[in-house]
């Protein structure tokens, strides 16, 4: 027996393994993944304002507002999607989730502030400070304050994958989908989001993700 496994361990079938087996499923689990996500999405995503169905609560998600190269466009389209919804009548509330893990940085009371200024009040804002992951904006969105009925706004890509989430928490969630950066900028998240998708689908079949931090509840008032 002790023979077999040294055997394996440090014969050709080991290499075989690592060098092609292994990348193959890899990729082949990037592969499903992916096709599930966007499956999942499909009738759910709307490009325009006027074809979005009015919703009470829209749910934005947090990214920093810079990057070392400048303004950061995602984070900026995302604030222009959402503010165009309100003001087209499409929500009434907005929810703008962001991570707030350290005292200096705060992607919630960011998204407050950007908002006002193009327009939007405090009084139809709330913030949620614990949105660290999609996966966690999108179920304290329902847990905490208690939106089970949501338009989600973000870029495609991030849409798609939110958008499956809420299907498996029982969220009833259109997208809008922001303005997408020049593609020369996208093309860099590409990969990540790719593993993001594998993530997902791992977090939700296989290890029962829950947010880091799942309540109390604070329902909204709409």
């Amino acid at each position: 027996m002790f023979r077999k496994i040294k055997s394996f361990l440090f014969g050709k079938r080991w290499k075989r393994w690592v060098l092609i087996y292994l990348p193959v499923a890899f990729l082949l689990l990037i592969i499903v993944s992916n096709y599930i996500v966007e499956k999942s999405a499909q009738g759910k995503l709307f490009d325009r304002v006027e074809n979005v169905p009015a919703c009470a609560t829209a749910l934005v998600f947090g990214t920093s507002p810079n990057t070392r190269y400048g303004e950061n466009l995602y984070y900026k389209y995302r604030m222009e999607a959402v503010a165009a919804l309100w003001k087209a009548g499409k929500v009434k509330h907005i929810i703008v989730s962001g991570d707030n893990s350290t005292e200096y940085y705060d992607e919630a009371t960011d998204m407050k502030k950007a908002l006002n200024a193009i327009g939007v009040p405090d009084s139809v804002i709330t913030l949620d400070y614990a949105g660290f992951r999609t996966l966690d904006s999108v179920v304290r969105c329902k847990w905490v304050f208690g939106q089970g009925n949501i338009i989600l706004v973000s870029q495609q890509f991030q849409n798609e994958r939110a958008l499956f989430i809420a299907e498996h928490f029982g969220i009833n969630a259109v997208a809008f989908n922001a303005q997408q950066p020049p593609q020369h900028i996208f093309g860099r998240n590409n990969i990540r989001e790719y593993l993001a998708r594998v993530k997902a689908i791992l977090d939700i079949y296989l290890l029962g993700t829950k947010p880091k931090f799942p309540g109390p509840p604070e329902p909204i008032k709409i």
